[in-house]
């Protein structure tokens, strides 16, 4: 049986947010997020595979949370919030896969479930805040 999109999404915030604090191994990680899901081993790996994509982008991505932050400093941010913006900035502006709308409303969703509805807010508007610069950028390179 295949694994719902959301629930991959799910892991791969998780295994995100763990790099966070690096408080166990990715072995001990991943038998937690087995048991707790109910979830195979593959579809774990499977999710690292995209974390490591994430990681590769992260200056890049975190440049871009700090650029659209308007409320807080990048420090500031939650570690929960930082984690679900990176990850639904890089599905919105690196991942050709999913289209920008769904990947908008699946971190909102991450982010209720995972945060608090004002945190909901913040995520929102960063999210489109990045993004509108991020079309910016994209057309201001088209048109030299």
């Amino acid at each position: 049986m295949a694994l719902p999109p959301q629930k991959f999404r799910e892991i791969v915030f998780l295994l995100l947010y763990r790099n966070d604090f690096l408080c166990s191994e990715l072995e001990e990680t991943v038998f937690l997020i087995m048991d707790n899901l109910k979830v195979t081993k593959r579809s774990v790996l499977e999710a690292q595979k995209q974390v490591e994509l994430i990681q590769n982008k992260l200056e890049e991505i975190d440049e871009k949370i700090s650029r659209a932050s308007t409320e807080y400093s990048f420090d500031r941010i939650s570690s929960v919030e930082k984690t679900l913006l990176r990850l639904g900035l890089y599905e919105i502006l690196y991942d050709s896969t999913l289209a920008p709308r769904i990947a908008f409303a699946e971190t909102i969703r991450l982010t209720r479930k995972f945060g608090s509805p004002e945190s909901a807010h913040f995520v929102n508007a960063v999210l489109d805040a990045a993004y509108k610069d991020g079309l910016k950028v994209r057309e201001e390179s088209l048109s030299l």
